[in-house]
């Protein structure tokens, strides 16, 4: 596993600007979630990362997690008892939620239009500046539907 030159230089800079640098495990955990559609867990984070660098701890992943979203590089995902989930935090993945199948445990995006938000800043006070929405949503997916 080897990152682009694109994501390197976001990582990079993310870091930067928290005054961190780039670590091999930082890079490597940062691939896995950039690489994945599923919204991996932390263990399941761990498993993949360990094939290519098998010297590495879980809590080094949790503090990698932890320090790539804090940088704004990822999100972590939470729903009702249930381990934590990541996925990137873009600019153009900013406007969705998450919704988690109870059937089958998958957690999906769900892409929230422009509408969506002008309507909720109705509902707020006039002087109250949105700068985050993170909504999951809980349910269950018909077992007959695939996605």
């Amino acid at each position: 596993m080897s990152l682009n030159s694109t994501a390197k230089q976001s990582l990079e800079d993310a870091l930067f600007v928290k005054g961190l640098r780039s670590t091999k495990q930082r890079e490597i955990i940062y691939e896995a979630v950039l690489n994945s559609e599923d919204h991996p867990s932390a263990d399941l984070i761990y498993s993949r990362v360990k094939e290519d660098m098998p010297g590495i701890s879980l809590a080094t992943v949790y503090n990698c997690l932890e320090t790539l979203t804090d940088c704004g590089l990822i999100r972590q995902v939470n729903f009702e008892r249930q381990p934590s989930r990541f996925c990137l935090a873009t600019a153009q993945s900013a406007h969705h939620a998450h919704a988690h199948c109870k059937n089958t445990g998958k957690v999906f995006d769900v892409v929230l239009p422009a509408q969506f938000f002008d309507e909720l800043n109705k509902y707020l006070p006039a002087d109250f500046q949105l700068e985050k929405v993170d909504l999951c949503l809980s349910g269950k997916q018909s077992l007959s539907q695939k996605n």
